[in-house]
């Protein structure tokens, strides 16, 4: 894989250096082509002659300066364009550019507008840049922060001066956070105020009078930063917790705020704040020599420290504003425009995001790294959860516990056997100790040691398999793994999906990240913290499965993604190789390979087929084939779903996946044969005499009789007796709705009895698109009398059932739309649209002809772009083919959705011919690309 080449990371110095003229040298091109003070001046000069008597010198001003600001802005930006990943150069430049307008600004307010040629002590003024902007890191929309600093109490001409100053940057639009403040001001409001205290720490000189800048200096090091390192030191890092809190809590953030979330810039800024409060450094650099990084760890950092810088002016530039967050379609521009290309079966922005989240993670270990020799020399206290510890755990005799973590006695004889390694983990997980970062880095420095050796030997393979399978928290020494790179190095098929992300909207974390996940789940459910919300699940562990073999299929399920190929068929592949390699016996290794080839199998089957037809279940038991692999599967599928995100488990798959778990498993103890209709019939008939005991022997005859065979295998108990209540005494011109919250199954129940005619599923499908509801599952029956008995399943915007006091008005809208008061087509325009930040997904249309999967129907399966209005749109199409569509099954993966419509043609045939299926599809096709060409515009 070729990817752009990031600058070298040779030590960056983080401050303006000078050339021999006096001008910048390290900008991302020669500073004078930016701007030049000297030909600004005379451009200043010329303006200011050419005003006459009696007009405002403003304007004449603004322009020259406009002008410069806009050239200067050109510049920098096709001069970064050119060179995408120089993101501290670009930042030094829009910090030059800002420094040349300023001090110019200064020159005339002082010299021109309002000339003082013999200032007293009072009017002294100094202005400094602080913050960002004083640290010399300015984005392309970063904000100006000035202070504008006075000995005593400001005079009448100082605040004509800094008025002046004010309204012409104004002027220039730019974002000005400026104050006024003496320099006893400074000291009681840094005293007072830690955030305060932060911009004072970053001030820089602009222009003015530089001896009383150099007392503020003095004087804040004295009087205000001495002996106060501790306090500051918690201040920042509450603040950092606070605001990692606020922007999610996790590196791996599918939309990461670049400047405030966890591993961004905000994370090094506090670093180097911290550092120069403590160490009184200028640079992060001088921290090697004070023991605090290596040099090689410095170097990783300043690599991410670039590329992040990077991102964010390209971040600013594309939006033209000062965007912050790397919302989905500003990915997709951002990796454009830093030179990432698609490759080898992943998008450039797949590419792109694993190289961010990889620099994220550097920057959370520079960041632990930096805080454990604070807590060494008592700057920084130990964790709250460790101080609260009477004593330490007892810990075996190579490790001792230093702050409350588990360290090292002797590196040295620690390094001597490499299998010492994997003991640290071990020993960590059996005490319940955080690993020491010294012990971690001199891991993370090591890995070269992990050979093959190491890999097959079977004490290796004992150790690794115990932290899955013994402590009770495998997802802790996983992570831990994983962050130092040492999972990667052990099982080098997992590298490839470290911090690989999946752009689409479905999966909320990276998919090593996702992994972890899913063995965490599995362990919450072995420890029965879930037993209510899980309770299929719970058993099948509770009586007992092959815990080694579930353990290791779920580790690898996801291990072939990233690629051309099938990533369950490569997957499998790969457990093959890794399975054994882990000590697992050859069967098991079977076990493992058949998990991970088939981990969607029972998912897809629950989500995308009807379970109701006994076609479904017995295609499913005859794949699954032993009790032994579905109950293996089962646990695994629900916790690679629930690993997916935190809202993506619900209520809704879990019926699905419970009914088809416990009908697959009586047809594979029983025998297939119970999956008859038949027998289904009967028994659903003798349910709803026993349900309608006071109804008279007439009424139940009608209603036991007037139903083909499919309505009584198709639906539950519950919708058979609402049904036989809406049908009762119906007239042909009624439409009758029941509209009923299934809270067991996370959705609003939608039940219609009226008249059957051509195209009543898109009418209906038509109705409730209006009404904003998505449908998850739907069937439709017609009586032998002539009735279309019709249920949906459908869920609000947040995938929940409606509230009760919305019931109301959107039965009303229903029956309107039925009614023909409202015609879907027109209606629903204004209401298919897309967001803005989901238009850079892409979802290649899929439809096949499955003619196997049902004995009656043909099951067409359409995998394309979600939209509100799709399932009308295809339901319209099918209609005006004049096709009976039986029921749909929707199976929605965040952009991506899964149509499964069970069908017949007008003289009630499966589609068999293939000049009909090709003819058909292009109908849909062509349906669903108006469509979303309509929900763009």
């Amino acid at each position: 894989m070729t990817l752009p080449q990031e600058a070298s990371a040779a030590p960056d110095s983080e401050q303006i250096t000078q050339t021999n003229n006096g001008m910048p040298a390290n900008l991302i091109c020669p500073a004078s082509e930016i701007c030049d003070p000297d030909m600004l001046r005379a451009e200043l000069s010329a303006a200011l002659d050419g005003v006459e008597a009696g007009q405002p010198a403003r304007p004449a001003l603004v322009k020259v300066l406009a002008e410069t600001q806009k050239r200067g802005r050109a510049v920098i930006a096709e001069a970064f364009r050119a060179d995408p990943f120089k993101g501290r150069p670009t930042t030094r430049s829009y910090t030059w550019l800002t420094d040349c307008l300023i001090r110019e600004i200064w020159t005339v307010a002082t010299e021109r507008l309002y000339p003082n040629p013999n200032p007293t002590e009072g009017e002294r003024i100094a202005v400094m840049a602080v913050g960002g902007y004083g640290r010399g890191e300015m984005a392309p929309h970063s904000d100006v922060d000035l202070l504008f600093l006075t000995p005593y109490k400001i005079t009448p001409w100082a605040e004509s001066v800094i008025e002046a100053m004010l309204y012409i940057l104004w002027d220039l639009r730019m974002k000005v956070g400026h104050s006024s403040r003496t320099v006893e001001d400074c000291l009681r409001l840094g005293a007072e105020d830690f955030t305060i205290r932060t911009a004072m720490l970053e001030h820089r000189f602009l222009c003015g009078n530089a001896a009383l800048a150099d007392e503020l200096d003095a004087r804040l090091w004295d009087e205000l930063f001495k002996g106060t390192a501790r306090e500051f030191v918690e201040a920042k890092l509450a603040e950092r917790d606070a605001r990692h809190e606020k922007q999610g809590g996790q590196r791996y953030m599918v939309e990461p705020n670049v400047k405030e979330g966890k591993g961004g810039l905000r994370d090094i800024q506090s670093l180097y704040w911290i550092a120069k409060y403590v160490h009184r450094v200028d640079t992060t650099e001088e921290l090697i020599g004070k023991g605090v990084f290596r040099p090689e760890e410095y170097h990783s950092f300043i690599v991410a420290e670039r590329f992040l810088w990077g991102v964010r002016c390209h971040l600013h530039l594309i939006a033209g504003r000062p965007m912050e967050q790397l919302t989905f379609d500003m990915q997709v521009e951002v990796a454009e425009a830093m030179g990432y290309t698609d490759k080898g079966g992943r998008r450039a922005v797949e590419w792109f995001m694993q190289t961010y989240f990889r620099h994220a993670t550097t920057v959370g270990d520079m960041t632990r790294i930096f805080l454990t020799s604070l807590e060494a020399d008592h700057t920084k206290s130990a964790p709250l959860l460790m101080r609260i510890f009477n004593r330490p755990p007892r810990v075996k005799k190579a490790y001792t516990v230093v702050n409350n973590r588990l360290a090292l006695v002797d590196d040295a004889a620690f390094l001597s056997d490499k299998l010492n390694m994997l003991r640290l983990f071990e020993e960590a997980l059996r005490t319940g100790l955080l690993i020491h970062p010294d012990a971690m880095r001199l891991v993370a420095a090591n890995l070269h040691l992990i050979d093959d050796e190491m890999r097959n030997d079977k004490e290796a393979r004992r150790i690794f398999l115990d932290l899955l399978l013994k402590h009770g928290n495998p997802d802790r020494a996983l992570r831990r793994m994983n962050e130092l790179g040492f999972l990667g190095a052990f099982i080098p098929e997992f590298e490839t999906i470290v911090a690989m992300m999946q752009f689409n909207m479905y999966h909320h974390y990276t998919v090593d990240e996702h992994t972890i996940q899913c063995i965490w789940n599995l362990s919450e459910i072995e420890h029965e913290n879930l037993i209510e919300e899980l309770p299929v699940a719970s058993s099948i562990l509770k009586e007992g499965i092959n815990r080694k073999v579930l353990y290791v299929a779920l580790l690898l399920h996801d291990i072939g993604k990233g690629r051309d190929e099938d990533h369950a068929v490569l997957g499998a592949k790969i457990a093959r190789k890794v399975a054994p390699r882990l000590g697992l016996k050859k069967a098991e290794c079977a076990t493992v390979e058949w998990l991970v080839r088939y981990h969607l199998l029972m998912s897809d089957m629950a989500q995308k087929r009807d379970i109701a037809d006994p076609r479904t279940v017995r295609d499913f038991a005859k794949a699954v084939q032993t009790r032994e692999r579905l109950d293996l599967l089962c646990v695994l599928t629900v916790c690679d779903i629930r690993g997916v995100g935190p809202n993506t488990w619900n209520n809704w798959k879990a019926a699905l996946l419970r009914a088809l778990y416990r009908q697959t498993r009586r047809a594979l103890e029983d025998g297939l044969e119970i999956l008859n209709r038949e027998n289904r019939g009967v028994e659903a008939k003798k349910a709803l005499r026993d349900a309608l005991h006071d109804w008279n022997s007439k009424d139940l005859r009608i209603e036991t009789t007037r139903h083909y065979p499919p309505y009584w295998q198709g639906l539950h108990l519950t919708a058979h007796v609402i049904f036989a209540k809406l049908l009762k005494d119906i007239d042909d011109d009624e439409i009758r709705i029941d509209l009923h919250p299934d809270i067991d199954r996370d959705a609003t129940r939608v039940c219609f009895a009226l008249v059957d005619h051509p195209g009543i599923f898109s009418r209906l499908a038509g109705a409730l698109a209006l009404v904003g509801a998505n449908v998850v599952d739907a069937r439709t029956y017609t009586s032998k009398d002539g009735y279309a008995t019709a249920v949906f399943w459908i869920q609000d915007a947040d995938g929940h059932p409606f509230e009760e006091a919305r019931l109301p008005r959107l039965l009303k809208t229903i029956h309107q739309t039925l009614l023909g008061e409202v015609v879907p087509q027109d209606a629903i325009k204004d209401r298919d649209k897309m967001k803005k930040r989901e238009r850079a997904f892409r979802v290649p249309t899929s439809i096949t002809f499955d003619n196997d999967g049902s004995e009656i129907y043909t099951i067409i399966e359409v995998d394309t772009r979600d939209r509100p209005g799709l399932l009308y749109d295809l339901t319209r199409t099918l209609a005006n083919q004049n096709i009976y569509i039986a029921s749909a099954v929707i199976a929605t993966y965040g952009e991506q959705v899964v149509d499964s419509f069970y069908v017949k043609d007008m003289f009630g045939l499966k589609f068999r011919s293939t000049s009909k299926q090709k003819s058909l599809e292009k109908k849909l096709r062509e349906a669903i690309a108006a469509g979303s060409a309509r929900a763009r515009s």
